[in-house]
């Protein structure tokens, strides 16, 4: 199936909307890079249902973008399909709060983090405060086990609906999601549909005080702009920070181009307005390869590269597009 018989047949479906060559980097926290091939926006689960079978019969490189916090989008673009969860997807359906010790509570995979735990705060539900601080979607949060503060996804839920791209959604328990450290088992063609915390009653008051703290501790303790976030992932959880190598090697304020190593965190990395994406991932390589030399540490990526050539994705220690990942 060609392009032009792609966007046709794609079009066709009910609850979907398309753009061709539409500006993809703008949609990401880095907001640099170039355009997607096409996007495509869908609105409803049967839609999306649609939609995989259309493309699991594609050759194309498809990739699902929820807010972009991890992903840096090469400036010649991406020449593939991007997949958005809107409307339904984005639902967040909290029981009334009774006696019961334990609550779930379904979130939709475009459902924003911070929106999930304040939402869940608000209504007397305690667990998933530690969220507030990460700026990405329930899915891709599934996706690559997100975590901060103490607690992560895979304590925070039940488990996952999950759809392989040309067949049906499915039930997956916590316990076959696979999650490690900043990581799952989901595979590159699944699409996480929602997810079912369990979460505790807890007074109001308490939860939300917990949540100015977070938001207090991290605008003290990390850069705004243009970023995705932690670059780099702890290599040895709990014991040695990525942040604290590339700190102790007096990298802070490091430059390349148009992006640096934040001075206030040195495991954030900053693009100026309007800079290079280009920049941005070779000053990856370079301190990802100045630690594995000082320091016998190789660092690895959270960050999605979208367009670049592997090679490329392998020395800045990141992961490539593949299909269907967050």
């Amino acid at each position: 199936m060609d392009a032009v018989a792609l966007a046709v047949a794609l079009g066709a479906v009910q609850g979907v909307t398309l753009e061709r060559d539409s500006p993809l980097g703008e949609l990401t926290t880095y907001r640099i890079g170039g355009t997607a091939a096409l996007t495509v926006s869908i609105d409803h689960v049967e839609a999306l249902i649609e939609v995989g079978r259309i493309l699991s019969e594609a050759d194309t490189s498809v990739v699902v973008l929820g807010r972009g916090s991890n992903v840096l989008v090469a400036d010649t673009g991406f020449d593939g399909v991007v997949l958005r969860l809107v409307a339904d997807f984005e639902a967040v359906s909290i029981p009334t709060v009774g006696a019961a010790e334990l609550v779930e509570v379904s979130a939709g995979s475009a459902a924003p983090l911070p929106v999930v735990a304040r939402r869940t705060a608000a209504a007397g539900l305690g667990g998933f405060e530690w969220a507030v601080g990460v700026p990405g979607t329930i899915g891709g949060a599934v996706r690559m086990n997100a975590g901060g503060h103490g607690s992560d996804m895979a304590a925070s839920i039940s488990g996952a609906t999950i759809l392989t791209l040309g067949g049906s959604p499915r039930w997956v328990g916590v316990d076959g999601v696979g999650f490690g450290f900043r990581s799952s088992g989901i595979a590159a063609d699944d699409v996480v549909l929602d997810a079912t915390l369990v979460l505790r009653p807890r007074e109001v008051e308490r939860s939300e005080a917990e949540i100015d703290e977070i938001v207090r501790w991290r605008r003290e303790h990390q850069p705004g702009g243009q970023n995705c976030g932690s670059v780099f992932v702890n290599p040895v959880p709990g014991e040695i920070s990525a942040g604290a190598l590339i700190d102790t090697l007096g990298l802070r304020g490091c430059r390349d181009g148009t992006a640096s190593v934040s001075d206030k965190h040195a495991n954030f990395i900053l693009s100026e307005p309007g800079g290079a994406a280009s920049d941005v991932v070779r000053l990856m390589a370079r301190v990802r390869a100045e630690v594995l030399e000082r320091t016998g540490h190789d660092l690895r990526s959270e960050v999605r590269l979208l367009g670049f050539d592997a090679e490329v994705a392998e020395a800045a220690g990141a992961r490539p597009a593949t299909p269907a990942g967050h």
